[in-house]
């Protein structure tokens, strides 16, 4: 099965991909950006995720398989692939297994270490909204605020929400399967995987997903890396300072 995608502009193929409980449309803004320097951009929702396929199956490994079958379908090579968190884990381990189809690899707030599962409280206030009583966005909100309270956060997972029929909300997520897999979520980088063309890591001030610790790390499994801090950002820094990060982004790829 193919991935969903949302194609914008024209040009040298860009690859984007969201984080966990994410999909590509939370990058349209940057990507039209992105687009109008000569760039095909393509905003991938990742496996059971936004509108792509929902499977039992999910593992970095499966998601790097699906986005070879997405350049493979689509004829693309010699990409700029850019990874979010969930989806920089996705690009770095696509990058080591297939490293003639990337030509520079971005990623976006997350190391290739291992990280221990910290979403129970998402997860938890996400399968506890009741779509038997809940009717609107607004009262999604209000139930969710009781397990998450940071107003960003619950606009972000709350994108998942869908009219599945009229009157009927949903969420787009393979919840289920993503709850009972949340630890690959974490999983590290293998020790023997390397890229050796030019990387560029991100990373926000306010954010801990990247500290100074992993830059020994980052260099052993991407020699021709660079990592670049972001100010007033967290872990969503393209959101948060999106004309940074967007700048960050043009001076590596050009």
């Amino acid at each position: 099965m193919i991935l969903h995608s949302n194609k914008i502009g024209e040009g040298k193929p860009f690859v984007i991909l969201h984080g966990f409980l994410g999909m590509g449309d939370n990058w349209k803004t940057l990507a039209k950006q992105f687009s109008e320097s000569n760039f095909e951009i393509h905003l991938v929702d990742q496996r059971n995720h936004g509108r792509s396929f929902h499977s039992d199956d999910f593992d970095y490994d499966l998601m790097a398989e699906d986005l070879k079958h997405y350049c493979n379908e689509n004829s693309l090579e010699d990409i700029v692939l850019l990874g979010h968190s969930m989806g920089g884990k996705t690009a770095m381990l696509f990058a080591t297994k297939y490293p003639e189809l990337v030509s520079k690899l971005i990623v976006a707030d997350i190391s290739p270490r291992y990280y221990p599962v910290h979403h129970d409280a998402i997860l938890e206030g996400l399968s506890n909204l009741d779509f038997s009583e809940i009717k609107s966005r607004g009262q999604a909100d209000k139930a969710l605020a009781n397990y998450v309270h940071e107003i960003g956060t619950r606009m972000f997972l709350l994108k998942n929400l869908y009219w599945v029929e009229k009157g009927q909300l949903g969420l787009r997520i393979n919840l289920p399967v993503l709850k009972e897999n949340v630890s690959e979520v974490g999983e590290a980088l293998p020790i023997h995987a390397a890229f050796e063309k030019d990387t560029l890591f991100l990373r926000g001030d306010k954010s801990e997903y990247i500290g100074n610790a992993d830059e020994a790390i980052i260099k052993r499994h991407f020699p021709n890396s660079e990592i670049i801090t972001i100010s007033n950002a967290g872990h969503w820094l393209h959101a948060e300072n999106p004309k940074d990060f967007y700048k960050s982004v043009m001076n590596f790829v050009y």
